[in-house]
């Protein structure tokens, strides 16, 4: 090889190289982007699942409710016909 060639080929090297560089810039961001993006998926399914969890909760404590009120009224339907065929 020539000189000529040589720093032809040292310029072509030099820009792969560059080119190189921006490329690593340009997945760096997308890596970034995409991270960020991740991040806030995970902390809006995160805050979901917490309401989901606060509405479940809610829902238990109200059929648990509901259903002491099921037992409350059978109970007195119990003593009022317990009653009724007495007399």
């Amino acid at each position: 090889m020539d000189m000529f060639e040589m720093q032809r080929r040292i310029q072509e090297l030099e820009e792969k190289v560059e080119q190189l560089r921006l490329s690593r810039r340009v997945l760096m961001n997308l890596i970034e982007r995409m991270e960020k993006e991740r991040s806030s998926f995970l902390a809006r399914l995160e805050q979901e699942n917490r309401r989901l969890h606060r509405a479940n909760y809610r829902y238990a404590r109200s059929l648990l409710r509901k259903n002491l009120q099921i037992l409350e009224l059978e109970s007195r339907l119990k003593d009022y016909l317990s009653r009724d065929s007495v007399n």
